[in-house]
């Protein structure tokens, strides 16, 4: 979700020596080479609001996608209880700094600036950020640029938020509390245009079929992870966990059914 693009060797890099720095989780001891949480619950915090990441499901009403799918198998790796939390965008890095859940998914861009008050996982996938139109809409990505008539909108707060400002200058960048709130803008004419990931451009694609499409990428190579409060004890265990999906191909799996690009690979030792 939330980026600005950035060279893959150095997120790699910045991400092992945080794990590095934190401590093991505390729990039940160790199960081979993963960390035992002993049944520990895992506050888990969402929007359900950012498909295929997070969503309601209309037909059962709860909380389903990508998030809710990896959370529950890294939870069976590691023996604890992921408890997913709805929470608003808005304020969310400061309450993850203050330590008010234990671990945000929502589709977040390891943004360096963001490395001051949060920490993160390793990555778990690749994005571009688009501009996603109406499906009847005409106009070249370069032709909404140059266009001052065209409305263009995203979610405050965010790197696509950044992103748009950087690739529409000139332009007042529509806010929005969240992605939901521009899309329903977008079809209902009073934007023309949203700056979003990729995936997440799949994922509103695929809830209005044959109304929206993507004309362009206005950024390309964010890397996406998991947000931990500073020094977190589970910040070592989850990464133990990913990299143990990521090696036997349930990552790739899962990555798969949601629709996430494909996990990247670790720099070579």
């Amino acid at each position: 979700m939330k980026k600005i693009s950035i060279s893959m060797s150095i997120l790699v890099l910045a991400s092992l020596v945080l794990t590095a720095c934190a401590p093991k989780a505390t729990g039940g001891g160790t199960t081979g080479s993963l960390t035992d949480l002993g049944g520990k619950t895992i506050t888990v915090a969402v929007e359900n609001a950012y498909p295929p990441f997070n969503y309601i499901d209309e037909a059962t009403g709860k909380g389903t996608g990508w998030d809710y799918d990896v959370f529950t198998e890294i939870c069976r790796r590691l023996n604890c209880v992921p408890e997913f939390k709805q929470a608003a965008w808005d304020g969310i890095f400061p309450a993850m700094a203050a330590g008010e859940y234990d671990v945000l998914a929502d589709g977040v861009t390891a943004y360096p600036y963001r490395y001051w008050a949060v920490d993160f996982s390793v990555p778990y996938s690749l994005v571009s950020q688009q501009l996603l139109v109406r499906a009847n809409e005409t106009r070249t990505l370069d032709q909404f640029v140059s266009d001052t008539s065209a409305k263009i909108g995203s979610q405050i707060g965010t790197t696509n938020y950044l992103a748009a400002q950087e690739f529409f200058p000139g332009k007042d960048i529509q806010a929005y509390s969240d992605f939901g709130a521009a899309i329903l803008a977008l079809l209902s004419g009073d934007i023309d245009g949203v700056v979003l990931d990729d995936t997440a451009a799949a994922g509103f694609m695929q809830q209005n079929p044959g109304k929206l499409m993507t004309i362009g990428a206005v950024k390309t190579g964010d890397a996406l992870a998991f947000v931990f409060p500073p020094n977190s004890d589970l910040e070592f265990s989850v990464n133990t966990a990913l990299r143990a999906m990521h090696t036997d191909g349930t990552l790739k799996q899962l990555n798969q059914k949601w629709g996430l690009s494909e996990p990247p690979e670790e720099p070579a030792q």
